[in-house]
């Protein structure tokens, strides 16, 4: 059986709390988009992973798609062994959740391969275990994410008469850094009201808290969202902590962003 995991963005992002855990509560809105991995699962007589495409630094034993199965197998222990094939298309680290995706993605396919019977809430509190942002893709689906990601309310949101375009730099920062440049604080206006407006007004008052300490050390963010909207976007910003910077085109721009800039660019 065979999926594909997209990835998401963020439509703007605040840091509002630090908790005594040493987390932080935010606030964002994620989105779908697809841009979107492989993943194949096939009954096996061992348990393997491999995986092609974009190389995954680090111990496969720890790829989120193998914690995936073994939280299910805990509770159903007739899971017979499987192979994954995670075919990696989705730029890691990059803000885009594409980890985050194959690991809730994960959890969907083996509970309908092998007839689990988890609902959607079931399946979210196993996704809660891999990670903060794996419940959303659960869903999959606009939300309103608050706490550290988790608490979610979907939103009527339809970007399907617009492009995307996603832009990876290939520049790696540091999450807990990025988090320590932070100042927390209670925006002005919340993003579940700014998102309601226009999506011409967007750039306005939508915004990413990270953006601003990001780019006075990586130059070609900032670089990268003011040829995004000399390019025609509606809307330009970083996702997550990133690197990746997105931009919304209207369905007939005449996208030549690949004229000006020399990093992988994703039209969708």
């Amino acid at each position: 059986m065979v999926t594909f995991p997209n990835c998401k963005i963020n439509l703007g992002l605040h840091i509002t709390v630090k908790r005594p855990d040493g987390f932080h509560e935010l606030e964002t809105v994620f989105y779908p988009v697809p841009l979107k991995d492989i993943l194949e699962v096939v009954s096996s007589t061992t348990l393997q992973f491999q995986s092609t495409g974009i190389d995954i630094p680090g111990n496969p034993a720890s790829n989120l798609c193998l914690k995936a199965y073994h939280l299910l197998k805990e509770d159903f222990p007739q899971l017979p062994p499987v192979q994954m094939h995670l075919h990696k298309i989705i730029p890691m680290g990059a803000g885009l959740g594409g980890g985050s995706a194959d690991g809730a993605f994960a959890l969907q396919l083996l509970n309908d391969k092998y007839f689990l019977g988890l609902s959607p809430t079931q399946l979210m509190k196993y996704a809660l275990q891999l990670g903060s942002d794996c419940p959303f893709f659960i869903l999959n689906q606009p939300c309103y994410a608050t706490g550290r990601g988790e608490d979610l309310t979907p939103i009527k949101l339809d970007l399907s008469g617009y492009r995307f375009v996603i832009v990876h730099p290939g520049i790696h920062i540091n999450t807990k850094w990025a988090f320590e440049q932070i100042q927390p604080g209670l925006p002005a206006r919340s993003i579940k009201e700014i998102i309601q407006l226009p999506i011409q007004d967007w750039k306005y008052y939508l915004s990413n808290d990270f953006e601003s300490p990001i780019k006075q050390n990586y130059p070609a963010i900032e670089a990268i969202k003011l040829a995004l909207y000399k390019d025609g976007a509606i809307y330009a910003s970083m996702s997550g902590s990133g690197s990746t910077v997105f931009g919304i085109y209207p369905t007939n721009a005449n996208i030549e962003l690949n004229k000006q800039l020399n990093y992988r660019i994703d039209i969708i």
